[in-house]
């Protein structure tokens, strides 16, 4: 039987494997409870449509956010989070011509609770949102900044394009095709409209007068108004090429050189779904072209493929069954998730959307849309060579307007180191503005537009 010194001496030892045991578990726990998420990136994206700033982070966030007045401020706190020299980035990103941020301070409200106050320029609408990761993106905090009262699109597109004017130039960029060529293309503008659209004519005719006007000799004329859609941006920088080039860069200067050309023509108009590096979810642009009743609808891209040999021009428009082929397929699935890698407010985004405008898709269009693409496919042929000879059809997003015949032009494939110089090079680029230009005319000589007859 052990004595009492003993019996006290393993008491004692008994209780200090226990506190160590309590000190290593505390050493284990303590960490986690301390755990703060970690800001990998911040990014800025101003624009007129909206302002949108990005924190890319390893874990999701929790934030709240108020609106302060005189002066307008907007204050966001976010939980379980400790401040970091990236997240202190964000001062310096923001531009001085930023539409609506002035600045941005950043500080540590309380532990595990950093506080952004965005002084702003006037009135927003703000968004705040998480996304999950995608694509190349960690988990996302998103802020979209919007104008309280947005712009009319007709108006701005006026302004932008100063179509009211019959003696433009482009002092910027090379000349449009030879005028001989253009004469010959000219569309008869006061063809009637098809029998069975006159009923509708009445219906329409407030619409109508914001595409029109007054020619010299005091006729009214019609008005052209195509809708240019420069695919990806922002968030989204779309497909890259092997020396870097990205696929949103490429396309927004192509439809820049192709806008000024199409405006150089008397009575048309342009309006670009985006004309900066911002992102525009697929049905925004749908229904940036319906606001403005779009003639036409032009989406270009420069795709991407796994090997890097694939090449070639395309024209596609929407099927309503199925793609004509399984790459046809491919490439809408992938340009389809240009929302989930752009980053869409699920909660203010109309889910149904999508559906209806398929719903509400027409043969007509369908039809309409496969003229247009002949036409625009047989010319950028002679620049380039042809993925395929002929148009296909796929079920693209961004194609679903129902009442404006509508295209998606792959210019080349990035992908491909040849290709990806072609697309680089301006002279490449001022071609194939003009083989679209061309192309457009050639529809519109065999198919003039018709009196407005939008249902919106």
């Amino acid at each position: 039987m052990p004595s009492t010194p003993q019996i006290r001496s393993q008491h004692v030892s008994r209780r200090t494997v226990l506190k160590a045991g309590a000190t290593l578990l505390l050493s284990v726990v303590a960490p986690l409870r301390a755990y703060a998420a970690q800001i990998l990136a911040v990014r800025v994206w101003p624009a007129e449509d909206y302002t949108r700033v990005t924190l890319e982070n390893d874990t999701d966030l929790k934030a709240t956010h108020f609106i302060v007045k005189d002066p307008e401020r907007m204050v966001v706190d976010i939980e379980g989070l400790e401040l970091n020299p990236t997240l202190k980035s964000l001062v310096a990103k923001i531009q001085s011509n930023d539409p609506y941020i002035k600045q941005v301070r950043v500080g540590q409200n309380r532990p595990n609770v950093v506080r952004l106050v965005f002084d702003l320029k006037e009135e927003v609408k703000p968004q705040v949102f998480t996304l999950p990761p995608a694509g190349n993106y960690k988990h996302r905090l998103i802020f979209d900044l919007y104008p309280v009262k947005a712009a009319d699109p007709i108006a701005a597109m006026i302004e932008k394009g100063d179509w009211s004017s019959d003696d433009k130039t482009a002092a910027a960029t090379p000349a449009p095709p030879p005028k001989e060529q253009l004469e010959q293309l000219k569309p008869d503008l006061k063809a009637e409209p098809r029998e069975e659209l006159k009923s509708e004519l009445k219906t329409a005719e407030a619409q109508t007068r914001a595409a029109e006007k007054v020619d010299k000799n005091g006729k009214l004329v019609r008005m052209i108004t195509i809708a240019l859609d420069p695919g990806h941006g922002g968030e989204d920088p779309g497909a890259s090429g092997k020396n870097g080039s990205r696929e949103k860069d490429i396309v927004l200067s192509i439809a820049k050189r192709l806008k000024a050309r199409l405006e150089d023509i008397p009575n048309m108009r342009v309006m670009l779904t985006r004309d900066g590096d911002y992102f525009v979810p697929l049905g925004t642009r749908v229904e940036k072209a319906r606001k403005v009743q779009a003639d036409l609808f032009v989406s270009i891209h420069a795709d991407a493929f796994v090997q890097p040999s694939a090449r070639g021009s395309s024209v596609f428009v929407l099927s309503e069954k199925g793609a004509t082929s399984s790459a046809a397929r491919w490439l809408a699935d992938k340009e389809n998730l240009a929302d989930t890698i752009g980053g869409v407010n699920v909660k203010s985004h109309d889910k149904q959307l999508a559906s209806v405008l398929f719903d509400l898709s027409t043969t007509a269009q369908i039809n309409d849309s496969m003229k247009l693409g002949r036409s625009v496919l047989g010319e950028i042929g002679g620049i380039n060579r042809l993925h395929k000879g002929s148009v296909e059809q796929a079920g693209f997003a961004v194609l679903k307007a129902p009442d404006i015949p509508s295209i998606l032009i792959e210019t080349a494939f990035i992908s491909n180191p040849e290709e990806e110089a072609k697309l680089l090079d301006e002279s490449y680029q001022n071609k194939l503005a003009d083989a679209i230009v061309t192309g457009i005319r050639r529809y519109f000589a065999k198919n003039p537009p018709l009196a407005k007859n939008r249902l919106t």
